[in-house]
């Protein structure tokens, strides 16, 4: 009988509510029509008038801000004139039916706008602090007027808690009364201190702790009639806040949410509970909707989702239907009586739909997620809940919060059930181990609720991106990113759990039919755009989603080597498309093919695996594996060239020219060891070709770039020849060369060794130094110049060293008289040759290195062969020195000579 009684009470109070509002809009269309009224009369006779309808401007303005009597000042006459007036106001339907007054005959001079006070600190303590700290003080007297008795002994509990009752009725009272009497403020700047307002939050203060006493401190009633009473005075106070403002609304709304928590029973009722929290939940949602109260409105979706959440992780035995009953109400409260259509722009955002969508999407992600809710039935009451928010969210376009936070959760709960158990990686390196989540005995129920999900998904988001693409763009895209996102999710998630990693045709087909509906929704969505065809952000959504299901049908359908194959294919499909689609996305998606090719083969470098890859030179796994995306990727590149361009097409180039170069390399490795793949120090014959593969790289790269200028290919090029001199200083000359490392050099006298490792990359280095000038910057050629002088200089040296060694040349074997005479007489040789060349080359860089080696002979012959040599060799290395010495410097005397005529002539 109680319960129905407050129900009754409750649903009065609505309708009071509404009816009021009405009323509050009827004068506002008055003041609307009489402002249209003096809008269209002619000046002179509008200032009468414009009195009127600035002081019913003012009450409206009034009744807004600081809320006044509102039905009161609906029942009395309206405001006339000051006697002795020209005229009188004419009414709403007067003014409505085009009645004109007669015309005033006035000669006072229009007074000029006075400029609004700003108020000073004098202003606000004296109005407005004053009235809020005195109506706590109020509220506080009667807490302590009440503690004064119990203290006292003066009154028993039955009339202390009647005093207390009463003194709260007055404060209301007073409040009521205050406001029926026209109370507004007339002093600019104390619009915040609304004294009825204030007295009546004192009110409810009072009355709140009044009913809490009577059952938990005296006990005179019990938790069913307290808990209706502390109810009712929370909804009535709510609804009290149509006329004294939001903050009384809060005030009534905390109240009603802590009236559960102060009540305790030993049996308590959970449909009760909640079927009181969605009473206030409506009617918080309600009030917040007439007065476009956004604050108070998500409060009171929080509070209701936080008793949800205290629900679902507290109590012992989970009744689903009442789950299900109050994140209904929340989701049909947000759609019913908070949102409307028309509420926001075209691509609009309601920012309190964020709290009942995070904690219908909390609910729904528990129930799915948690084991013993799936055992007992809660994965399709958490994919029902899903449903009925992508429902709202189709139903009211601001709605958005509500497909952000299903769309998380879906994927988030599928994510996790994938990633359950232990999973092993074997690649040529080694094997990975890592443990995943916690395995769930009731996973399988996951299955026909993702298949569910995942169409609903695809189906809602899609419709919903073509209905919006026109007029909504972001919205579009929106709708298209989670309807793209979940499917894919769900797809690779079921695959995890419950498919065949290695192959699974099944799967496969699924992900092909899944990449043929993305590519035609995307068709479907850009034809919908204004202008057609632009490729918004919704179409690139559906196209990278086609684009990561083809990817996931060639893992499904094929093995190791044909994935990686297929995976670079795919590059030049997007690229081939732009022939006909402008889309930006389109080069990008070019780009994903790359990133997953790479990645596949880091992880594993043979392709196939190091047991299957075979020892066969050349023709093996590693040169369709690399070599045919190699050819995908520069024909993507090309074609990007002659269409959209940009960024994705230097990506493009410089992914063409890295896997060209991985591919030579790669077999060049297989081939040198055996057709064995591993992490081994490289020999100095494999590193010599690693290093003649980067010299030829370099000047591909320059002569690609002289045909078709880019920037990918200019600092290609650059590091290509750094990266060369890198592997000569680090390798040839210091780590791997065979004077430090006793490797053998062969047994063939020209052709070992030697010649591959530093006379070979030495004419690559100064062909590519001589090709490269005035194509690249002066410093590149003179350092790949360099290089090759160097390169020639350690061939000689150690060539000459082989004569007297053998193939092993270790430094530690010493040195005889006979070999160190050589060495200088060969850097004598070479330093002459270098000066012959440079004078006739004209080349001042081949000139200073012949002045370079010249000087080293010269250092040797002084410092090292006075002391080792003896007897005739040292007599013969200081006059062969002085020999070459002063053959040089006849030389140059001749040459000058020629030189002075040439340069006296012009003179």
């Amino acid at each position: 009988m109680i319960e129905s009684l407050a129900i009754i009470a409750i649903v009065a109070l609505i309708v009071v509510v509404v009816r009021q509002n009405s009323r509050l809009g009827l004068l506002e269309r008055e003041v609307g029509a009489l402002r249209s009224f003096v809008l269209t009369a002619p000046p002179v006779a509008a200032e009468p008038l414009q009195k009127v309808v600035s002081s019913a401007a003012e009450e409206v303005q009034l009744l807004k801000n600081e809320p006044a009597a509102v039905a009161d000042m609906a029942d009395q006459p309206s405001a006339t004139p000051e006697e002795g007036g020209p005229w009188s106001a004419p009414s709403a339907e007067e003014v409505t039916a085009g009645a004109t007054p007669p015309p005033p005959v006035s000669d006072a001079p229009t007074a000029a706008p006075v400029a609004p006070k700003t108020p000073d600190i004098e202003t606000a303590l004296g109005t407005r602090w004053a009235v809020w700290v005195g109506g706590i003080a109020l509220a506080l007297g009667g807490l302590f007027l009440v503690r004064y008795s119990i203290e006292a002994g003066i009154f028993g509990p039955g009339v202390r808690l009647t005093m207390a009752g009463l003194l709260g009725l007055t404060l209301v009272g007073a409040g009521e009364f205050i406001r029926r009497t026209g109370f507004k403020v007339p002093v600019e700047g104390a619009v915040g201190a609304y004294v009825p307002g204030i007295l009546t939050a004192a009110g409810a203060f009072t009355l709140f702790g009044t009913i809490y006493a009577a059952h938990a401190v005296y006990g005179f009633i019990g938790p069913g009639a307290a808990f209706l009473l502390l109810g009712m005075i929370g909804v009535a106070t709510i609804a009290a806040a149509l006329v004294h403002g939001q903050a009384l609304a809060g005030l009534g709304l905390l109240g009603s949410m802590l009236t559960p928590a102060l009540m305790s029973s030993q049996s308590p009722n959970v449909w009760a509970l909640f079927g009181y929290l969605a009473i206030v939940l409506v009617a918080n949602t309600v009030i917040a909707r007439l007065r476009d109260w956004k604050f108070l409105a998500s409060a009171g979706f929080v509070g209701t989702g936080l008793w949800t959440l205290v629900y679902l992780t507290e109590a012992r035995s989970l009744d689903f239907m009442v789950l299900m009953f109050i994140n209904l109400v929340t989701l049909a409260a947000l759609a019913l009586a908070w949102l409307r259509r028309g509420d926001s722009d075209a691509n609009g955002f309601d920012w309190p739909t964020i709290a009942p969508a995070v904690f219908v999407a909390l609910t729904a992600a528990i129930l799915l997620a948690t084991p013993d809710f799936q055992a007992l039935g809660g994965v399709s009451y958490g994919a029902l809940l899903i449903f009925v928010m992508l429902l709202v969210a189709f139903y009211r376009p601001s709605a958005l919060a509500l497909v952000h936070a299903a769309g998380l959760a879906t994927a988030v709960v599928y994510a996790q059930a994938a990633l359950t158990g232990t999973f092993g990686f074997g690649f040529s390196g080694g094997e990975l181990t890592v443990d995943g989540f916690q395995v769930s005995p009731f996973a399988a129920t996951l299955f026909p609720a993702g298949i569910v999900l995942a169409i609903i998904f695809l189906v809602d988001g899609y419709w919903s991106a073509w209905r919006s693409a026109a007029p909504a763009p972001m919205r579009a895209a929106v709708w298209a990113g989670w309807g793209t996102l979940v499917p894919v999710v769900l797809l690779a998630s079921l695959w995890a759990a419950f498919g065949n990693l290695d192959r699974d045709p099944t799967y496969a087909a699924a992900a092909l039919v899944l990449t043929a509906i993305f590519v035609a929704g995307a068709e479907a969505i850009a034809r919908r755009e204004e202008p057609a065809l632009q490729g918004g952000l919704a179409v690139t959504f559906a196209l990278v989603g086609a684009g990561i299901a083809a990817v996931l049908f060639l893992h499904m359908a094929f093995g190791p080597l044909w994935t990686t194959i297929l995976v670079g294919a795919l590059a030049a499909v997007p690229a081939l498309a732009t022939r006909w689609r402008s889309y930006p996305v389109l080069g990008w998606l070019s780009v994903g093919a790359v990133i997953v090719t790479v990645g596949r083969i880091a992880f594993d470098p043979t392709i196939v695996g190091a047991f299957d890859l075979g020892k066969t030179p050349v023709f093996n796994a590693l040169l369709p594996g690399y070599g045919i995306p190699a050819l995908a990727f520069a024909s993507a590149a090309w074609q990007l060239a002659r269409t959209t361009g940009g960024r994705p097409r230097l990506v493009m180039e410089a992914a063409a020219a890295l896997l060209a170069l991985l591919t030579i390399a790669m077999l060049v490795r297989h081939a040198m060891n055996g057709g064995v793949i591993n992490t081994a120090t490289p020999t100095l014959a494999e590193q010599a070709i690693y290093t003649l593969i980067a010299l030829g790289a370099g000047a591909i790269l320059v002569a690609l770039d002289m045909r078709s200028p880019s920037s990918v290919l200019r600092i290609g090029s650059l590091a290509a020849g750094v990266v060369s001199v890198a592997f000569v200083v680090g390798q040839h000359f210091l780590w791997l060369n065979p004077l430090f490392t006793d490797e053998s050099t062969g047994r063939i006298p020209v052709f070992n060794l030697l010649f591959l490792a530093y006379l070979l990359p030495a004419i690559a280095a100064g062909a590519l130094a001589l090709y490269a000038r005035d194509k690249r910057p002066r410093w590149y050629s003179a350092m790949l110049g360099l290089l090759a002088a160097v390169l020639a200089f350690a061939y000689a040296t150690l060539s000459v060293r082989r004569l007297f060694h053998g193939q092993n040349i270790a430094f530690w074997s010493g040195m005889s008289q006979l070999e160190t005479y050589s060495y200088s007489a060969l850097w004598l040789a070479m330093g002459v040759g270098l000066l012959v060349a440079g004078v006739w080359l004209r080349s001042q860089l081949l000139r200073i290195a012949s002045g370079v080696l010249i000087a080293v002979a010269v250092a040797k012959v002084f410092i090292f062969d006075m002391s080792e040599l003896e007897g005739v060799l040292r007599a013969l290395s200081f006059i062969g020195l002085g020999a070459v010495l002063i053959g040089i410097g006849l030389f140059y005397q001749k040459l000058l000579s020629r030189a002075a005529p040439a340069d006296a002539a012009p003179s």
